[in-house]
């Protein structure tokens, strides 16, 4: 267990969130995890139990197209690669799971370019 009381608030803050939202077949929950360098997203569909699409900045075709100045534009990158991908999987609507984390910065900006892309939440 983690000792950082930064972390072990965040974690807390993602607990009360999940009680909350609930991903469905049509809506799954989109749930993002920040570490100091990546983001990792997953759209889960809570009624089965199952990650529907996952995508993050560790990606080999994400990679591919590497040319970003920083975390927060690596952050819109991957929410236009990101809503490309689930349009294809036919997921046009998510409920956005912040992961307890604050609503800005790097999530602010992975939202807002999903929603570009045309993913409603």
């Amino acid at each position: 267990m983690s000792t950082n009381v930064r972390e072990i608030g965040r974690m807390k803050r993602h607990q009360r969130i999940c009680k909350k939202i609930h991903g469905t077949a049509d809506r799954p929950r989109l749930c993002v995890h920040r570490s100091l360098k990546n983001i990792y997203v997953q759209a889960i569909d809570d009624a089965k139990g199952h990650t529907i699409c996952a995508f993050s900045t560790m990606d080999k075709k994400f990679i591919e197209g590497a040319s970003w100045k920083g975390k927060v534009d690596q952050a819109e990158k991957l929410g236009q690669y990101g809503g490309a991908l689930l349009l294809q999987k036919g997921i046009k609507q998510i409920a956005f799971d912040r992961g307890g984390y604050k609503y800005h910065g790097r999530i602010k900006t992975l939202s807002e370019s999903l929603r570009k892309a045309g993913i409603q939440f």
